[in-house]
């Protein structure tokens, strides 16, 4: 879920890097597999509680990927109220109408996160979901964001914060050059930890904050992005090729004994615009 406007140019939701339609398909899959994630679910969940959108109301979803956001505000804003999903990746936008009733209060438009095409003051609610961490220029996202909302008006920001990656057992120098990798997948990899910091700068007031971590489940390890984070480090000097087979072997025993942990904890921060 990316808003495309100044984004770090090696992320996959990159619009620019996906030309085939393969390309859109593994996004899809990234997509779908967090929407299923139950931490996220958990995270989603207090922030559509806190926002509680109302009928009658416009809401906005910034980086709406495949939909499932911008559909959900368009159910809580009915009747009367409509969604509008922001997503500059047409193969996402494409998978999103076809996953969305036709004639629905959900509809999607090509856009930028630092150029909304919407007017000033006319959004009641604005969802913007793990978008922050892929912009060079965050900061002016939520500026945006706070143009379009009227007096009174509702914003979610939810974002992973990289650093927070922990993976577990294994010898603790190799496993911090390992999960230092994790700190590339985003321009910035502390987005999570500078919502609220971003929203007052912005001049929105904030009124609750929240967290999740994202728990990976030791009988589905996520094998190939250990191994990709592990011959990173191995390319980068960080490891020796014995130290990263050695902690390979570790967490596979962990794993066999269902004590293997490996998660990032996503943040939360809902505000309103006073006035």
């Amino acid at each position: 879920m990316i808003a495309m406007g100044a984004t770090r140019p090696t992320s996959q939701f990159h619009a620019p890097n996906i030309g085939a339609s393969t390309g859109v398909d593994r996004l899809v899959g990234a997509l779908d597999a967090q929407d299923a994630n139950d931490g996220v679910r958990r995270l989603r969940a207090w922030a559509h509680t806190a926002l509680d959108v109302r009928p009658g109301e416009r809401a906005l979803d910034i980086g709406s990927g495949t939909g499932s956001q911008t559909r959900h505000l368009a159910d809580a804003a009915a009747p009367g109220g409509a969604a509008l999903g922001i997503e500059p990746n047409p193969g996402l936008r494409a998978v999103a109408e076809q996953r969305t009733e036709p004639g629905g209060r959900a509809r999607f438009l090509d856009g930028d996160a630092l150029s909304l095409p919407v007017p000033d003051a006319s959004i009641d609610v604005v969802w913007c979901e793990r978008v922050l961490q892929h912009l060079l220029e965050p900061e002016k996202a939520v500026v945006e964001i706070a143009r379009v909302l009227r007096p009174g008006g509702r914003v979610a920001l939810l974002d992973t914060d990289w650093a927070t990656t922990i993976l577990h057992p294994g010898d603790p120098e190799t496993v911090a050059a390992v999960t230092s990798g994790a700190l590339s997948a985003a321009a910035d990899p502390y987005s999570g930890r500078k919502l609220v910091g971003r929203l007052a700068a912005a001049g929105l007031v904030v009124d609750d904050r929240g967290s999740q971590a994202l728990l990976q489940d030791h009988t589905t390890v996520a094998w190939p992005l250990i191994r990709m984070l592990g011959e990173s480090a191995v390319r980068r000097g960080l490891v020796t090729e014995v130290q990263r087979d050695r902690l390979y072997e570790d967490l596979t025993e962990a794993a066999a004994q269902g004590a293997l942990h490996m998660s990032v904890t996503m943040f939360g921060a809902v505000a309103h615009r006073p006035g």
